[in-house]
């Protein structure tokens, strides 16, 4: 089962698709997929509709796909979390994760125009396994303690501009909070029904070449290091979205740096997790 939002942006109805690939309409469960249905045991209410067999069919047929979790409250990222990517940045390994900000209003859908900035000459790619909170998690015990408060796992495009980023002073958000700069989905698959996270291979092609392909099991810090450690420094709230890091191969460390321009295409997946793809616009 998997949970996705179907319509145009701010107008987005809740559904479920099935195994099979069924797709039904949630709005008889929930008015939304968002915190507050995560945290009132949403995915087993959705679970229960569709066994019901009483929730009506979708037609999807040119229908847009948003992102499948409602505007969060934040977007918290770590960075340089595969020692590749942290190579090809020039950067060392970090000895404990690097954490980022993006804003909640750079999530967009999976398939949406991606904007480059006005001014931009270094917009880059970031394949990322998304995590969507699902409860409170606040100084939690373990690492192993995460478990309990992930609701599901998403792809997600940690989409970069690297002269804001690095270039212009300051912290890295700036560079990472543009508009359209985090497309999510196509839908949130809950954790439940990923074998292992842990395990997960990662790849993006631009313009059909294949630029990034790695395997969560590189995380320098793994998930639930990540929730953990997180939850010593913030309140993680139901709805939230944890960007886990990209592996090598973004155009920064590139020959040539091949940043990205109008027109070019980004498509990335993760196993189990679906597809995206979006073309880029100027801003």
């Amino acid at each position: 089962m998997q949970l996705l939002r179907l319509g145009e942006l701010g107008h987005e109805r809740p559904a479920v698709r099935t195994d099979d690939g069924s797709i039904f309409d949630l709005s008889s469960i929930t008015p939304d997929i968002d915190g507050t249905f995560l945290a009132q045991n949403g995915i087993a209410r959705a679970r229960a509709g569709v066994e019901s067999d009483s929730l009506p069919v979708v037609d999807t047929e040119g229908v847009r796909i948003g992102a499948p979790i409602a505007r969060p409250g934040k977007v918290v990222c770590v960075g340089l979390n595969y020692s590749d990517h942290a190579a090809e940045s020039g950067l060392d390994v970090p000895t404990e994760p690097v954490i980022f900000m993006k804003a909640p209003n750079t999530v967009v859908g999976p398939n949406d125009e991606v904007l480059i900035p006005r001014g931009s000459t270094k917009t880059d790619w970031e394949v990322e396994l998304g995590v969507v909170v699902g409860q409170t998690g606040r100084y939690l015990e373990s690492p192993e303690a995460a478990a309990e408060i992930i609701a599901g796992y998403v792809v997600s495009h940690d989409v970069s501009e690297r002269e804001f980023q690095l270039e212009r002073g300051g912290t890295w958000d700036k560079g990472k909070s543009c508009e359209t700069f985090n497309p999510i989905g196509p839908w949130l698959v809950p954790a439940d029904e990923v074998p292992d996270a842990g395990k997960l291979r990662l790849r993006l092609w631009v313009n059909g070449q294949l630029r990034q392909d790695g395997n969560t099991e590189n995380l320098i810090f793994g998930i639930g290091h990540i929730v953990w450690y997180l939850s010593q420094f913030m309140v993680l709230e139901p709805g939230d979205v944890i960007n886990t890091g990209t592996p090598a191969g973004v155009a920064m460390g590139m020959a040539g740096q091949p940043y990205l321009r109008a027109g070019d295409v980004v498509e990335l997946e993760i196993d189990g997790l679906g597809k995206q793809r979006q073309q880029l616009a100027q801003a």
